[in-house]
C-alpha cells in the first residue's frame, strides 16, 4: 500500500465502521423478528419486558447500551450483551471488507465506480452473513426472506459493476458459479436429505454467484473451505462429546465462513495449490 493511499484507507475504514455500527443495530432487529415472522420495520423497537418504545437517544449503537449499563431506561430490565456485540462485530467486519477490497490504485472514472459497486455488493453479503449465521445458530433455519432477495440484489450490483468496468467475463463466470455451486448442493440435498437442507442449497447459489465473480480460485476455495471448517468443527464436538452422530449442526455459518475465506484469500490459495501440483 502506497503512502498516497493511506488517507483513502483511513476514510474507507471510518466509513465502514460507522456504516457497520448502523447496519449491526438493524441486524439485531432482523435476527429477532424474521424467524418470528414479524416485520423488520414496524412497530418500532421496544423493551420486551415493559413494552415501552425505545427512545432515539437510547438507540445509538453500542454507546447507548454502555450509558444505560445494559438496562432498560423505563423498567431497568436487562438488555442482552448480544446487541452491542453484534453491532461491534458488524462494524469490525465492515472495516475489514472495505479495506481489503479497496479500489485498485489509480482507478478512476467508471472503473473506480465499478469497484465501488462491487464493494457495496460485498458489504451487503457481509451484512447478510452476520444475520444468517445468528439465525441459523438460533433456529437451524436459513429464512427465504433473507436468502432469496440475495439473488436479485447481488445480480444487479454485479451487473452494474461489470457494466462500469467493462469486465463482462466476470459476470458470465458469476452465473456459472451460481449454477455449479447451487447444483452441487442440490445433488447433495437429494442424495443425503437428512444431512443437507434446501436452505443450504439456496444459499449456495448466491454464494457461488459472488465467489465466481471474484474468480474460479475463490469459488473453489470457498466451496471446499465450508466442508473443511464444518467437518473439523463436527469432529471436535464429537471428540469432546458435545455432540453425537445424529446431532444436527447448522451448516450455514460454515458455508458463509468458507465463502469469506475464498473471497479474501481464495486466489492466492488456489494458485499455490496449482503450483504444488505443477499446473501453474
Amino acid at each position: 500500500m502506497t503512502s498516497a493511499m493511506l488517507p483513502l484507507t483511513g476514510f474507507v475504514a471510518l466509513f465502514g465502521m460507522v456504516l457497520g455500527l448502523a447496519i449491526g443495530s438493524f441486524l439485531n432487529v432482523v435476527v429477532y423478528r424474521v424467524p418470528a415472522g414479524m416485520s423488520v420495520v414496524a412497530p418500532p423497537s421496544a423493551c420486551p419486558r415493559c413494552g415501552r418504545s425505545i427512545r432515539g437517544r437510547d438507540n445509538v449503537p453500542v454507546l447507548s447500551w454502555i450509558l444505560l449499563r445494559g438496562r432498560c431506561r423505563d423498567c431497568s430490565g436487562p438488555i442482552p450483551a448480544r446487541y452491542p456485540l453484534v453491532e461491534t462485530a458488524t462494524a469490525v467486519l465492515f472495516v475489514v471488507v472495505a479495506v481489503r477490497f479497496l479500489p485498485a490504485a489509480g482507478a478512476t472514472g467508471t472503473a473506480l465506480a465499478g469497484h465501488v459497486v462491487l464493494l457495496a455488493a460485498l458489504l451487503y453479503l457481509m451484512a447478510v452473513s452476520v444475520a444468517l449465521t445468528l439465525i441459523d445458530v438460533d433456529t437451524h433455519t436459513l429464512p427465504n426472506r433473507i436468502v432469496l432477495p440475495m439473488y436479485p440484489v447481488l445480480a444487479v450490483l454485479l451487473t452494474v459493476s461489470s457494466a462500469l468496468t467493462g469486465d463482462w467475463t466476470a459476470l458470465l463466470r458469476a452465473f456459472g458459479g451460481l449454477a455449479v455451486l447451487g447444483g452441487v448442493y442440490l445433488l447433495l440435498a437429494l442424495a443425503v436429505p437428512r444431512g443437507m437442507g434446501f436452505g443450504d442449497v439456496k444459499l449456495a447459489g448466491a454464494l457461488g454467484l459472488v465467489l465466481a465473480y471474484l474468480g474460479w480460485g475463490p469459488l473453489a476455495v470457498g466451496a471446499f473451505g465450508a466442508f473443511v471448517l464444518g467437518g473439523t468443527f463436527g469432529i471436535v464436538l464429537l471428540a469432546v462429546r458435545r455432540a453425537g452422530r445424529s446431532t444436527g449442526i447448522p451448516f450455514g455459518p460454515w458455508m458463509l465462513l468458507g465463502a469469506w475465506v475464498g473471497a479474501f484469500s481464495g486466489g492466492s490459495i488456489w494458485d499455490a495449490y496449482l503450483r504444488m501440483l505443477g499446473l501453474a
